[in-house]
């Protein structure tokens, strides 16, 4: 006979109480449910370059991945990222001992944190944060201290006094995400400077996202944390081919550090997927090594995108932050009469015909992400061209 499952306990972990199904999930239903289109989830509407796809094809028919991949990543993938970043940006890392190859960006913060987060450290985050930050510190016993981004000039910024003051004595990890998801600001100079300056006065490790590397747009400049005084040896920098390639589905991701840093988060990372897309891996590491015409041409695709799709919901009423990075587009909805994003967003795809998220999501202090909603431009032109053309009945 089963043993019945006492009804005073709930079966979900309590550290996972607050986290349902994402928002994600419930926006991409309701644009099937509707017909809408899905500017919500941020996956492109076309493949990558096709000679990268044929690449992991040729891996498949060469049996190159199709059995478990080395731990670590296959060797060409980790010589592929190391020359990626000496490349770009002067940072010199080893393929055997500085780089490991995970399942995604997103598997590489949940090892990350899961390893270097002992339970009741405090994680300082930017916020709003990609929702997985918040499950991850949650999972790893953590305590999440948001320091918010706040609109100035036309776009969001960091408050350099409001994060010194977010650091106490329990903060153990600093996690960034620059360019940021969901509000396209790319961090300064200036302000990276202020927290390399502060993670080395109160000696904190630093976990930055780095996923939107290459989608940075106009004067704004990417500047990979780790290559500030004192930051290489206390930073894990993640990456992923996903954003950068297009190709969202094959789940390869990577992080740069220091033997000790590396070899911490590979402890954690065999426990979650051990490994994952071998034949994408050698795909991969032949993208990397794509001439900088094509990371151009990609950035400046984007860009074109990003044009139609601002001035389409600037020309329907919302108050539009322009983004310096990512494929995403900030709005304020309090201009067309509206202040509930959750709101807004779940009627919208019947008013309008597009799905949108709700920054507010992205939030500890509800409050401040209330009025903004996010939209992604990581679509087809014709599409964004439809999408603007039916979000111009709020106008009206």
């Amino acid at each position: 006979m089963a043993r019945m499952t006492s009804s005073a306990r709930p079966l979900l972990n309590r550290r996972l109480a607050e986290f349902g199904t994402t928002i994600f999930a419930e926006m991409s239903a309701l644009a099937v449910a509707t017909g809408a289109i899905n500017l919500g989830q941020g996956f492109p509407d076309t493949d990558g370059p096709e000679a990268i796809r044929e690449a992991a094809v040729r891996a498949l028919r060469d049996g190159r991945g199709n059995q478990y991949p080395p731990g670590p990543g296959v060797p060409e993938l980790r010589t592929a990222v190391a020359a990626h970043q000496l490349r770009r940006y002067g940072l010199s890392y080893d393929p055997d001992t500085e780089v490991l190859v995970t399942a995604g960006a997103t598997e590489a913060i949940a090892a990350a944190l899961l390893a270097l987060v002992e339970p009741g450290d405090e994680v300082v985050a930017l916020e709003p944060y990609y929702d997985s930050y918040a499950a991850c510190i949650a999972m790893a016993g953590g305590r999440r201290v948001p320091v918010t981004l706040r609109p100035h000039e036309g776009a969001f910024r960091l408050d350099l006094d409001e994060l010194r003051a977010a650091v106490t004595d329990r903060t153990r990890l600093l996690l960034l995400n620059t360019p940021h998801n969901p509000t396209g600001a790319v961090l300064t100079r200036e302000e990276l400077t202020a927290v390399a300056e502060l993670a080395v006065e109160r000696d904190l490790l630093v976990v930055t996202d780095e996923v939107y590397e290459h989608l940075v747009f106009d004067d704004a400049e990417h500047i990979p944390l780790a290559t500030l005084p004192g930051m290489r040896d206390r930073t894990v920098t993640v990456g992923s081919a996903g954003k950068t390639f297009s190709f969202t589905g094959w789940k390869v991701g990577w992080i740069t550090a220091t033997p000790g840093l590396v070899t911490a988060v590979r402890s954690a990372k065999q426990f979650l997927t051990y490994v994952a897309s071998g034949p994408f891996q050698y795909a991969v590491a032949e993208a990397l090594a794509l001439p900088e015409s094509y990371f151009a041409a990609f950035r400046e695709d984007m860009r074109a995108r990003r044009e139609v799709l601002a001035a389409g919901l600037a020309e329907a009423g919302f108050g539009v932050f322009k983004p310096a990075g990512t494929y995403f587009v900030t709005t304020d909805i309090r201009p067309l009469g509206e202040s509930d994003g959750f709101a807004f967003c779940r009627s919208l795809p019947e008013r309008a015909g597009v799905v949108a998220i709700p920054n507010a999501v992205f939030y500890d202090h509800r409050a401040e992400g209330a009025p903004y909603v996010r939209f992604a431009f990581c679509k087809q032109i014709p599409v964004l061209e439809e999408a603007a053309s039916r979000l111009k009945a709020l106008a009206g």
